[in-house]
């Protein structure tokens, strides 16, 4: 989720409200599951949706998901909901942006009827130009003092990914270095496969 090299020069600046998008769903019966309940992995497809439809409002062009920072469930969606998902940018890189979105639902048939907050999440994407490389994102305009919350929570979690990450390598890089000192009987070979998974990792 590093930010590589950029193939095209930095586009204009901006704000939050440019791309800022939401999305409706009526839940129907296909949807759920034994407990009578919308599958989580439905919610989840609908985050995912709006959130890429907002990185590539904002990026300009196609924009894919590379991680999903946060999902929590908040509340159970049933069949009959209308959910509302918003979404927009809170922080962006050199090629990537952090797009968090707000589920909200409520039955379809009652007016009036205070929306319930069901789900959150923080999802993290790369725009990537027509061979699939990086390419450069427009600056993010911070007009409002939400917007200047919402990024500086988004910076918490980027250095929280980050610093998880390298943790994890150095796991990984200290174990493969304990199992081949364990291996070197059996003609390295389990030494090579500690090494090699490290690397696949640093890699990533």
């Amino acid at each position: 989720m590093t930010d590589d090299a950029p193939s095209n020069p930095s586009p204009a600046p901006r704000t939050t409200a440019a791309s800022r998008t939401m999305l409706s769903h009526i839940m129907g019966p296909t949807e759920v599951n034994l407990l009578g309940t919308v599958h989580g992995g439905v919610v989840m497809k609908f985050v995912d949706d709006v959130a890429g439809a907002v990185a590539g409002r904002h990026s300009g062009g196609p924009a894919v998901t590379a991680a999903m920072d946060e999902m929590q469930f908040l509340n159970p969606v049933r069949v009959g909901d209308l959910v509302h998902a918003y979404a927009q940018v809170n922080w962006v890189g050199a090629t990537s942006m952090e797009v968090g979105v707000r589920v909200m639902a409520e039955p379809w048939n009652e007016a009036g009827t205070a929306p319930r907050h069901v789900a959150s999440a923080y999802l993290v994407f790369v725009a990537v130009d027509d061979k699939g490389q990086p390419r450069s994102v427009p600056p993010l305009v911070l007009e409002t003092d939400l917007d200047r919350r919402r990024h500086g929570e988004a910076e918490i979690r980027r250095s929280h990914r980050l610093a998880r990450r390298r943790a994890i390598q150095a796991a990984r890089a200290g174990a493969g270095q304990a199992v081949g000192a364990a291996g070197t009987g059996q003609n390295g070979q389990i030494e090579q496969a500690g090494q090699s998974a490290a690397k696949a990792e640093a890699g990533r």
